[in-house]
């Protein structure tokens, strides 16, 4: 018996997988939400099964998504980051990794961790949207606009408000799974 899924990723095993095993479910762990961070800024003007594809690609390349790395790269990294064909080079995605790190750093020291800051926005509590179809999911809320202009406020670069409501669903801050899919019972 087939499971009934979530439209967007039927039909693909590799989106089917990431839909079972990771959307939605709530994280809280800093080194994993800085990984959907890095992704879904990536991701900005892509699809995401683009990068789902290229996703071992983007943890051999940004050090297996050490931020504390990361936000320590110097040009010659970076020229190496940009010479990559496995990952997304766009040179202003790949600064902002970079920079996003960095920023990423300072809200741990400010509020002792990153889930801490973005938990925070929902008093530490998934919202359990209850759409009965995906035409019914918007791209982005008033929460995800908060979110994304205090980020800009710290000097996150690539999380407008439609990143940000992507990485709130893939962290399971929002449940957006419709009413009829396997994963709700």
């Amino acid at each position: 018996m087939n499971k009934k899924r979530c439209g967007w990723c039927e039909g693909n095993a590799l989106y089917e997988k990431y839909h079972d095993e990771e959307w939605g479910k709530p994280v809280h762990d800093d080194t994993i939400l800085f990984e959907f961070l890095l992704l879904e800024t990536f991701q900005a003007g892509l699809s995401w099964i683009t990068i789902l594809r290229k996703r071992e690609n983007f943890r051999n390349a940004f050090d297996d998504f050490d931020y504390k790395k990361i936000a320590k790269y110097e040009q010659d990294k970076i020229d190496e980051l940009l010479q990559d064909a496995g990952i997304i080079r766009n040179k202003l995605k790949v600064h902002a990794a970079v920079s996003n790190a960095q920023a990423f750093i300072k809200v741990q020291d400010e509020f002792g961790s990153f889930s801490k800051y973005f938990w925070n926005f929902t008093d530490g509590k998934p919202i359990d949207n209850k759409f009965e179809t995906l035409k019914h999911v918007p791209a982005t809320t008033p929460l995800s606009d908060s979110i994304s202009k205090d980020m800009k406020k710290r000097g996150f670069k690539f999380v407008g408000s439609t990143v940000i409501y992507a990485h709130m669903q893939a962290t399971g801050m929002v449940n957006d799974h419709v009413l009829d899919c396997w994963t709700r019972s």
